[in-house]
């Protein structure tokens, strides 16, 4: 099975460090930001959890619910938090996904053989209320994950969903987004009535 923007996101049921979760439960009117590990007790997983747990604020004031995923048992996910709090500065809530059958993983893609055989990659699946993957983004083992990245493009989606816009490059909150070039100037006027900058005929910036 390939997973695509659009798919419903997989459903299952699994141990967590917070207990046993059905996934689709547990996400309920929330997004969900779901990421990926190689392995419990690795440096840049830990900070990538650390950080995590640091933005716990921002995550929630976007209705976000974070969910961890390493190859590893819940007995190894709780040892692992307490250095993750340790060396992180942190305290870290949300669940960990206990996946050392690697039964979610392979569900949701996360092993890439070219990156190892047994250890998952460090994915990102982005998960709208609907339970619909909105987006996904893969890192290499190597690489840790930008997380005002991660926050920016659940502002952009959000912003997306409330308004019907989409978002130029680089747009952070609070710059100009973009009129979708389905919408005419005349739905755009009743749309948009603070007004509206049109560059091209298919190129129209507004504020919302």
């Amino acid at each position: 099975m390939t997973l695509r923007l659009g798919d419903t996101a997989p459903n299952f049921q699994i141990d967590t460090t917070a207990g046993k979760i059905d996934f689709h439960e547990w996400i309920g009117d929330s997004w969900c930001f779901f990421f990926s590990h190689p392995a419990d007790f690795t440096p840049v997983c830990t900070t990538e959890m650390g950080r995590t747990a640091q933005l716990a604020k921002e995550f929630a004031d976007r209705n976000v619910k974070p969910l961890g995923l390493s190859t590893d048992t819940v007995e190894e996910h709780n040892k692992w938090i307490e250095d993750v709090n340790d060396t992180q500065n942190t305290t870290l809530e949300f669940p960990i996904v206990a996946d050392a059958d690697k039964k979610i993983s392979e569900l949701y893609e996360m092993i890439h053989p070219g990156e190892s055989d047994t250890a998952a990659v460090r994915s990102v699946y982005i998960i709208d209320p609907n339970k619909k993957i909105r987006l996904m983004m893969t890192y290499p083992m190597s690489l840790g994950r930008n997380f005002d990245e991660i926050l920016r493009a659940i502002d952009g989606l959000q912003t997306a969903d409330k308004h019907g816009i989409a978002t130029p490059a680089d747009w952070t909150p609070g710059d100009q987004v973009i009129i979708p070039p389905t919408v005419s100037n005349e739905e755009a006027q009743k749309k948009f009535p603070q007004g509206f900058d049109e560059i091209r005929s298919y190129l129209r910036y507004t504020k919302v």
